[in-house]
């Protein structure tokens, strides 16, 4: 057998250039207690918090590999729950920095995240039309809410355990969280139900569809009218300001005469709409906490603000407005009608501001302060944060920009890549801007305006680089200075490719004027200095019948190659640009190609998602591979080696042998299409630009890399993904209704069975050991030593029943009942009497309740129609009742304890023991400047 050629692996080092994604939402977080100064944002598969005041990146909450699509912080400020596009949902702590709880329930990305006013429960929406609540305190799922027909696009707690949801299914839907059912649906809107928001202490909710009306529905619990005034019928609605409200209000009223089961907990009843200036759909639509204002905005640049009047703030402008009227009334000397005056849904829902950015909008987060102060942050769709603060309280309030964060990436997709000769500068540029960033610190070292960039490079000397731009430019830059050099109208198109000289001397440029011009450097004395600065000057034209698309030199520059419109590379001798060969057999033009360090192979990468390796010797094509799942959009051969590296539309990154024809490995990071790549000069490194707006850093390891390894990864990756698509487990005894289990099959639950199924298999055989073992010291007559498991020695010669215990223990929570779930009913039986002996010790007592009741509830006919297991249920029945209430006692008598300790440190040191300590540090922080504000006056 030959020797194996070795490979070293590629992975993973960096993920720059990236300031937030578009897809997913921006929400203020309250780091080292400070609120209004730090934004979280998606980035990617990554959650970067920005500190707005200094633009600086302050944490990165890391994550798996799929895309981050929504966040939502906790009441308490200390975590931060994250859904991505697989549907799981991960929550951070923001002091460490890392997840605390991983949750599985959902099949497609997560929509909607919100936690309840207490911060004990999370609510999730998804694509896939479900609404999960999980306990983040038990890490754990309670229950699945199924109604929806269409993707839920957002989910609101209520404070009297109600939940309202939307949906793309043009349906709002009320939950009962104490029953699991949906009580209400209001079926008002004609389109989908893009946002929620509620004000006026949780009495009004106001929906955003694909039109410009906010629709305002007022909220009435029956059990507050109730307590009221128990005689007295419901007050009549408040009148809106549409058409449409008195309809609506009849039909609330004949739903009332019913006494629909619907209306028990609240009624909910249309009052009017309010009119947005944007004509399109509403893309966000909340509310601060406080539910004094409110803010949306649609597909455009445009936040429009809205401040929602309290109570007392509408009943004093009823007054006002009741005093006019009465005077108006004096003056004309007639009678006022008595309860005429009523304020219009304009005069409640009043229009603050529209705070106009500088690019579209994607998501918006806003914080009000006590002082009228309002913060808001926007996240852009062209990779900026923008902070604006609003002061209520001026007569006329103006949005201020207070900052903006754009210096850690471009406006636009990075169509060109480059790195230095060095190997530490890298060189990206795109529609708006040439960087170039340090690849040791990822810092951007440099920023120059351009046109919109194709293709670039370094100039010999790492001094200066060319840029090659849409409108057929030739741009010189100089990095000292960070100034444009020189502008040159090199080609009547779009100037696609270039390539440097293998002498350093030139470069070659092909455009899409079917044109390929040579070019040589030169020094030129500058008019205004007395130095000679650097200059492009042409020397040759090579005239072709197509557009030009790609250029490269062979490495002893005697041949050029040079793709064209018609699907073939044509090579020419560089001296006589006499021709040479024709490479033909692409169906689609090829995009990107590159010739071998030694000039013997070249390799070409079309659109039609293959790459064709070809002899420079004879033309001859010695293997076609089908590379990408779409156009392979760049190509470029490793130093000193004939591996290559390919980048498609299909997100990927790919290595090849181009002397073994194999796939060597897969660089999977990017989502969404990969537009080029550029490796650096020694092969150590590989930079990556993606449409998702991040660059991407890749580096050679030491690790070597077997092919078959790599082949047997990747199978078991395919096999992991296909049972998360298979079909959930059916619950005996569960009908297909509103709810179902929280959880969903994935292979760590199937991980987790096999582990309880492997420690109740060793339990059996260790008690069947422990039989024979005593049958033989019977016959013997005397005490025979019992081999002890290796396994239970690794754990402390525990027993069997306490290994399995421990095992047991180590499943995560949120996993639990769909590992149950899996488990074969043989096993159980094993499991109940293990519970059963645990239980009456007093071991883990809530979580074997937990196990047992779930087990009954999915095994119930198996275990009652089991004789053997009648007397286990008895003694379960006993211990757990026995047990469960002396854990209670044990709760109860320590939060009496606590509760007497806090009442004793307060009344001692006069002071709230759990008070928090930001109110009165602020109020010292702001006494201290305006004290030295004084100072520095008399001074």
């Amino acid at each position: 057998m030959g020797l194996t050629k070795q490979y070293l692996r590629y992975g993973p080092a960096a993920l720059f250039g990236l300031v937030g994604s578009a897809r997913g939402n921006a929400a203020f977080v309250a780091l080292r207690g400070e609120r209004g100064r730090c934004v979280a944002v998606p980035a990617c598969e990554h959650v970067f918090v920005w500190d707005t005041r200094k633009g600086e990146k302050v944490l990165i909450l890391k994550g798996l590999k799929h895309e981050v699509s929504c966040l939502c912080p906790s009441p308490d400020g200390l975590h931060l729950a994250v859904g991505y596009e697989d549907g799981s949902i991960r929550v951070f702590s923001l002091v460490s920095g890392e997840a605390n709880v991983t949750f599985n329930g959902h099949k497609a990305a997560v929509t909607a995240l919100k936690y309840d006013h207490l911060g004990g429960r999370l609510v999730s929406g998804s694509k896939d039309t479900d609404v999960i609540v999980w306990d983040v305190i038990n890490e754990s799922g309670l229950y699945r809410l199924k109604g929806h027909k269409d993707a839920v696009t957002q989910v609101l707690f209520l404070k009297r355990n109600l939940l309202v949801t939307s949906g793309k299914d043009a349906m709002v839907k009320w939950w009962d969280l104490d029953t699991h059912h949906c009580f209400k649906t209001l079926v008002g809107h004609r389109t989908e139900v893009w946002g929620l928001a509620l004000v006026s202490e949780e009495k009004r909710l106001i929906t955003g569809t694909a039109d410009s009306e906010l629709r305002v529905w007022d909220i009435t619990y029956i059990q507050e009218e109730q307590i009221k005034d128990p005689d007295e019928p419901e007050s009549k609605k408040s009148k809106g300001s549409s058409l449409g409200a008195d309809e609506n209000t009849e039909e609330d009223e004949t739903l009332e005469l019913d006494e629909s089961p619907e209306d028990r907990l609240l009624t909910c009843s249309k009052v009017g709409s309010i009119m947005r200036e944007g004509r399109d759909r509403v893309v966000t639509l909340a509310a601060d906490q406080t539910g004094k204002i409110l803010a949306c905005h649609g597909t455009d640049a445009v936040l429009e603000v809205f401040s929602v009047l309290s109570e007392e703030e509408v009943q004093k402008k009823l007054e006002k407005k009741t005093k006019k009227a009465k005077k108006k009334a004096k003056q004309k000397s007639e009678e006022q009608p008595e309860g005429t005056v009523e304020l219009s849904l304009q005069e409640e829902i009043q229009r603050v501001a529209n705070v106009r950015a500088s690019a579209k909008i994607k998501s918006f987060d806003l914080t009000l302060f006590p002082k009228g102060e309002l913060k808001i942050v926007l996240l852009l769709q062209n990779n900026i944060i923008e902070s604006y603060n609003l002061n209520l309280s001026a007569q006329v309030p103006q949005a201020v920009r207070t900052s903006k964060i754009t210096i850690g990436g471009h406006r636009s997709d990075v169509r060109t890549l480059a790195f230095s000769s060095d190997n530490i500068a890298i060189l990206s540029a795109a529609a708006e801007s040439v960087k170039i960033w340090n690849r040791s610190t990822l810092q951007c070292i440099r920023t120059m305006e351009c046109d919109y960039a194709l293709c670039s490079l370094f100039v010999p000397g790492d001094r200066q680089v060319i840029v090659g731009t849409k409108t057929g430019k030739l741009q010189l830059y100089d990095l000292a200075s960070g100034s444009l050099m020189e502008t040159l109208a090199a080609h009547d198109g779009a100037v696609w490719s270039i390539a440097l000289s293998p002498d350093q001397h030139g470069f070659v440029t092909g455009g899409a004027d079917k044109c390929v011009k040579f070019w040589e450097f030169e020094l030129v004395k500058d008019e205004s200095s007395i130095q000679k600065r650097l200059s492009m000057k042409q020397m040759r034209i090579l005239q072709l019948d197509e557009d030009v698309l790609c250029v490269r030199y062979s490495p002893n520059q005697k041949l050029l190659a040079v793709s064209l419109l018609d699907c073939t590379v044509k090579i020419f001798y560089t001296d006589t640009l006499k021709f040479f060969l024709s490479l033909y057999g692409h169906k689609l033009p090829v995009l990107c190609m590159d010739i071998s360090y030694d000039g013997t192979l070249i390799a070409t990468g079309s659109a039609d998602r293959n790459v064709k390796i070809w002899g420079l010797d004879f033309g001859d094509c010695h293997r076609s591979l089908f590379a990408h799942d779409d156009s392979v959009m760049h190509l470029q051969f490793v130093a000193k080696s004939h591996l290559f590296f390919t980048a498609g539309k299909d997100n990927k990154i790919k290595q090849w042998d181009a002397d073994k024809f194999e796939h060597i490995q897969t660089l999977e990071g990017h989502h969404q299409e990969v537009w080029c790549l550029a490796l650096s000069p020694n092969g150590d490194y590989v930079v990556s630009a993606s449409h998702d707006k991040s660059l991407r850093l890749w580096e050679r390891t030491r690790e070597p890399l077997i092919l078959e390894e790599e082949r047997e990864m990747q199978r078991e990756a395919e096999y992991e993904e296909s049972v998360a698509k298979e079909e959930q487990p059916v619950v005996a005894g569960e009908t297909q209704g509103e709810t179902g289990l929280a959880g969903k099959k994935t292979i760590e639950t199937i991980k987790a069975a096999e582990r309880i199924m492997e420690a109740i298999e060793l339990y059996r055989e260790e008690m069947a050991k422990l039989k024979e073992h005593k049958a033989i010291c019977k016959a013997a007559g005397k005490e025979v030593p019992l081999p002890v498991n290796p396994i239970l020695r690794a754990y402390g010669n525990i027993t069997p029943s306490a290994y399995v215990l421990e095992v047991f223990k180590k499943v995560k929570s949120s996993e639990l009942e769909e590992s149950l779930l899996v488990l074969p009913f043989s096993y159980v039986p094993d499991l109940l009497r293990l519970f059963s002996e645990h239980i009456h010790l007093g071991s883990e007592v809530e979580l074997l309740c937990r196990a047992l009741i779930f087990l009954l509830k999915i095994h119930f006919g198996q275990i009652t129609s089991n004789h053997m297991l009648v007397s286990v249920i008895e003694n379960l029945k006993k211990t757990t009742i026995s047990r469960v209430s002396e854990a209670r006692d044990v709760l109860g008598f320590n939060m009496a304890g606590l509760q007497y300790l806090k009442r004793e440190i307060e009344a001692k040191d006069e002071v709230k023991f759990f008070a928090d300590a930001t109110d009165r540090f602020e109020e010292k922080r702001r006494k201290r400047k305006k004290k030295e504000k004084m100072v520095l006056a008399v001074v």
